[in-house]
C-alpha cells in the first residue's frame, strides 16, 4: 500500500479539513456537541463502507449473483486492466485513512464534550 502525498493531494486534504471544520461548526450551532459526534459517525461509516467495497461489491445475501458476476468480469480482464484497477484501489488509500482519522477525532471530541459539558458527567 502506497501512502505518498503529492502537492495536489495536500491542497485537496487542506480543503477537506476546512470544509469539515465548517460542517462541524454548523452542526455544533444547530445541535451542539452531539451534532459534531454524529457528523463524525456519518463520515466514519461512509469511509468504512467505501473501504470494504474496494475489492468488489459487498451486499445482501440475496444479491450473491452480483458478486459472482463481478468475479467473472475480473477474471476476464487483461493484465493491463487489472493493474489499472489495482492502482485505482491503491490511490484511494490515503483519502480513506484521512477520513477515518478525522471521523475518529470528531467522534471523540463531539461525544466527549457532549458528556462533559451538556450532561455534566
Amino acid at each position: 500500500m502506497r501512502l505518498r502525498a503529492t502537492a495536489s493531494d495536500l491542497i485537496n486534504l487542506s480543503l477537506l479539513v476546512l470544509a469539515l471544520g465548517g460542517a462541524s461548526s454548523v452542526a455544533y450551532r444547530i445541535v451542539g456537541f452531539l451534532g459534531v459526534g454524529v457528523l463524525g459517525l456519518i463520515i466514519g461509516l461512509i469511509a468504512l463502507t467505501v473501504e470494504m467495497e474496494r475489492g468488489g461489491p459487498v451486499g445482501h445475501s440475496q444479491a450473491s449473483g452480483l458478486y459472482a458476476q463481478h468475479m467473472a468480469a475480473v477474471e476476464r480482464m487483461s493484465p493491463a486492466e487489472r493493474a489499472a484497477r489495482h492502482a485505482e484501489i491503491e490511490s484511494a488509500a490515503l483519502p480513506l485513512r484521512v477520513a477515518k482519522v478525522l471521523s475518529a477525532g470528531l467522534i471523540v471530541v463531539g461525544f466527549g464534550l457532549f458528556f462533559v459539558y451538556d450532561l455534566g458527567v
